[in-house]
């Protein structure tokens, strides 16, 4: 039966799982012709839900009745073609459905409103009042490579020059945040959109200050700066979302959800701290924000800024080869002296009762000097909670997770032994649960227990902790922050929460204890993450050049090390990322590891590994005769999760279009196959892993 007359036939993008089989738009009848992009609600099944009218180039006749589309949201603009472009091109890249993606990434509540209710919510858009008149604020003086560098991107806002990503490279402390800001105007002036994204929620209140700060006077319209990260309420994000979509906000903050925010006069895109890991999502389509941020500069041919102390080294090398343009901030504002890196080799210390691998005696007596200064420190450990495990010396029981391949944290403060993975928690128990011996003690050391121990040995300074234990409560970070900017603290002790970003203005001395671990890590890129995180926790000390240049102490940082002649640490003194991104490179090259191949990971979820192996292995069979290189399935660095055991297998290319087209035909394969495979929970493509 065909659909009735003067009906049109409507392609609509859906939230249908990939591994339902319905991967692109459905067809669905309409009363009248809808302009792609335009929202809708439409039936699936027995359920009602949000869909987008996707561009289609011709009318298809299906020969039989087409399901009516349920509602239509005329007082929302359509999505424009570009953003539909872009959504096309994430979900064919990371091998996910249209339909799955959009729902993934529109605000929550779309989902939940009727049209009457949107339109509701437009209505009181706009009767939000302007913001108060201020001044404008006085800007800072430009240092030659600053001006230089914005220079540079003016012209390309202006079209004066091609349009070519910029890799800025700039030292922690060398005034990034201000090339942006003049980027920014450059772009608002011209009329344009601006989108900022960060790596973390915590970083965008103090980014989003500066710019309110910044352009307040400039942008007075409400809603003219608006942010777009998961930490909002509901009714913010959908509030936000509708101001950058209609046009009204013209700069948007946000962390990596912001790449796909509907930006209808996008001129300028700037990710800060680009290399971050945080940008690529772990679960569902587990996109790269920094790599969609470069294709949506490519498509729209805006220009985008990547910025980064310790540039990732895939963008690193895409600038060796010409195809980034690099602008270097090689000094620090107000001529500030980037802090002394002192390499400790702990196998020099000689061996004495009580001293431990983290507060070891000299740390203690330099901790104990500056404070005598007056002067802030800061003391990170990238490991929370009291201890990794609790030990019973009898029997050699320790607090391993009964639902995971991994070790219970022992957690002092509320005597918990809790799992970081499934977050199984226990009480501390009285005695051992193997043997009944009392005696049972931590091993190792956390942030929790460092905290105690600096309280004990340095009596009377203000010791705090900012993990993501002690920061679990809304507006905790943002109080600690606080306190730290404030003076109220001495010694800030943390995870690499607190070395992201933060301009502590008062820290003159870090000490990094026990980051040797990642050395020796089964992940290639290990020690790129490490020499980052390194890098950014020295770039937290010394950074007023006025307390440099009134005598105070120099920034200083030390690195407690069992390994003081490692590359990685002897390319750290000097604080030269160069030489360490090149003999990274060169080791890169020669394993043919990224950014000199192309990967992905097959994972696959069961209750017995032998299920998951099995999948991965008949996945394998699949794959004769393609241009791709299959490895061995392996179990997952932590193998087991919640009672799931999780299983991977890496394939590689040597070029990314050889890797898209196996993949475009195997994973629709790999949807049969699951039938098959009854045992296995859940399985996952992953383009361009960040862990291995």
């Amino acid at each position: 039966m065909a659909e009735p007359a003067g009906s049109v036939t409507l392609q609509v993008a859906v939230d249908a799982p990939q591994h339902s089989g319905l991967a692109g738009p459905l067809d669905y009848a309409s009363e009248r012709a809808l302009t792609p992009g335009s929202l809708v609600r439409v039936p699936l099944g027995k359920r009602e839900l949000l869909g987008i009218v996707w561009p289609s180039e011709s009318q298809p006749d299906p020969g039989f009745a087409l399901k009516s589309v349920a509602a239509v949201f005329d007082a929302l603009p359509p999505l424009n073609d570009e953003w539909c472009r872009l959504l096309d091109f994430a979900a064919g890249y990371y091998q996910r459905s249209v339909g799955e993606l959009a729902s993934a990434v529109l605000p929550p509540q779309l989902r939940e409103l009727s049209p009457e209710q949107l339109a509701a919510r437009l209505r009181k858009l706009d009767r939000k009042p302007a913001s108060a008149a201020v001044a404008p604020p006085v800007r800072p003086d430009l240092a030659p490579e600053q001006a230089l560098a914005v220079q540079r991107l003016q012209a390309q806002i202006a079209g004066a020059e091609a349009i070519k990503p910029a890799l800025l490279f700039g030292v922690t402390g060398s005034g990034k945040t201000e090339v942006y800001l003049r980027a920014a105007e450059a772009a608002l002036a011209a009329g344009r959109q601006v989108l900022v994204l960060v790596p973390e929620i915590n970083l965008t209140p103090q980014l989003e200050a500066r710019f309110t700060e910044r352009f307040a006077a400039l942008l007075p319209q409400p809603l003219a700066i608006v942010s777009l990260h998961s930490g909002l309420t509901p009714a913010q994000r959908l509030q936000n979302w509708l101001a950058a979509h209609l046009g009204r906000a013209r700069l948007v903050l946000g962390t990596r959800l912001a790449v796909f925010a509907s930006l209808p006069d996008l001129g300028l895109i700037v990710v800060d701290e680009e290399h971050d890991p945080s940008y690529k999502q772990q679960d569902g389509a587990r996109y790269s924000a920094r790599d969609l941020a470069v294709w949506r500069a490519h498509d729209l041919k805006v220009p985008v800024v990547l910025g980064s102390a310790t540039p990732s080294l895939e963008s690193w090398q895409h600038a060796e080869s010409g195809r980034y343009e690099r602008l270097t901030l090689a000094s620090r504002i107000g001529g500030g002296a980037l802090p002394r890196v002192r390499l400790f080799d702990m196998k020099a210390l000689p061996p004495s009762a009580g001293v431990t691998t983290a507060l070891t005696a000299p740390l203690l007596a330099e901790l104990k000097a500056r404070l005598d200064r007056g002067e802030q420190s800061l003391v990170f450990l990238n490991r929370r909670g009291y201890a990794p495990v609790l030990h019973c010396g009898e029997c050699q029981w320790k607090s391993d997770c009964p639902h995971c391949s991994a070790w219970r944290v022992f957690h002092k403060r509320d005597r918990t032994l809790r799992c970081h993975h499934c977050g199984f928690t226990e009480r501390v128990p009285r005695a051992c649960p193997n043997c009944g011996n009392h005696d049972i003690a931590p091993i190792g050391r956390g942030t929790e227990r460092l905290e105690e121990q600096l309280a004990e040995a340095l009596p009377g300074a203000r010791v705090l902790r900012i993990d993501a234990d002690s920061t679990r409560r809304k507006g905790e970070l943002e109080a600690q922050l606080k306190a730290v900017h404030d003076g109220e603290v001495d010694i800030l002790v943390g995870t690499q929460m607190v070395t992201k970003g933060h301009d502590f203005r008062r820290i003159r001395f870090v000490a990094a204890v026990n980051p040797d671990g990642a050395l020796f890590s089964s992940d290639f890129r290990a020690p790129e993450r490490l020499f980052a995180l390194l890098m950014q926790a020295a770039g937290r000390a010394g950074r007023d050049a006025e307390q440099d240049a009134g005598g105070a102490s120099p920034g200083e940082m030390w690195v407690q090390t069992w390994h003081r002649d490692h590359a990685l640490y002897q390319a750290l003194a000097r604080h030269d990322y160069v030489r360490f991104a090149k003999d990274q490179l060169a080791e890169r090259q020669s394993a043919g590891l990224p950014p000199f191949a192309h990967l992905a990971l097959l994972r696959a979820e069961a209750r017995t590994a032998e299920a998951a192996k099995a999948f991965l292995s008949a996945a394998a069979e699949l794959m004769h005769g393609e241009n791709v290189l299959v490895y061995p399935p392996v179990p997952h660095a932590v193998a087991r999760v919640a009672d799931v055991e999780r299983m991977q297998m890496l394939v590689e290319a040597s070029q990314r279009g050889r890797l898209q087209t196996f993949l475009r035909s195997w994973v629709p394969a790999l949807i049969a196959l699951k039938r098959d495979h009854k045992a296995v929970l859940r399985w996952a493509v992953d383009v361009d892993p960040l862990s291995i």
